[in-house]
């Protein structure tokens, strides 16, 4: 099993705590899925990094703070970008720390990899619960 932080054209900050995250991240897995964990690899890069992605996989011409690239079977793995400059403005907007806001973001991917769905209102509400059930796990 991995976790691995990688820098792209932004770095994660010094702030997040690996190891926590990582444990954070295990228990997430061991409470929302079956499935074992193989491999997550976080990346950190830019709007602009992001949204070429998001444009040439997606077919989507707009800004994100997450992308996941979710390539489970029987395992989890996964390659999930991260815009660090969308995640900065994100928490600026909702008065949160940025630290706090990749915190929930990261979360948020982790959660989709279980199988959170986030694309009707009602399915926004039950990630937003569940992220916010986990949050307190970084402290």
């Amino acid at each position: 099993m991995t976790i691995s932080f990688c820098a792209e054209d932004r770095k994660f900050p010094s702030t997040l705590k690996r190891t926590l995250c990582k444990a954070v991240i295990q228990t997430i897995v061991a409470q929302e899925t079956k499935k074992p964990l193989d491999y997550i690899n976080f990346i950190a890069c830019s709007d602009e990094y992001l949204l070429t992605i998001n444009k040439e996989h997606l077919q989507h011409d707009y800004y994100t703070d997450i992308i996941t690239f979710d390539y489970s079977e029987t395992c989890i793995e996964s390659d999930i970008y991260i815009s660090i400059d969308r995640v900065r403005d994100n928490a600026k907007e909702q008065n949160v720390s940025a630290l706090h806001e990749l915190q929930r973001i990261i979360i948020h991917g982790v959660l989709h990899l279980c199988g959170q769905e986030d694309g009707t209102p009602a399915q926004r509400a039950r990630m937003t619960s569940k992220e916010n059930l986990y949050l307190p796990l970084f402290q």
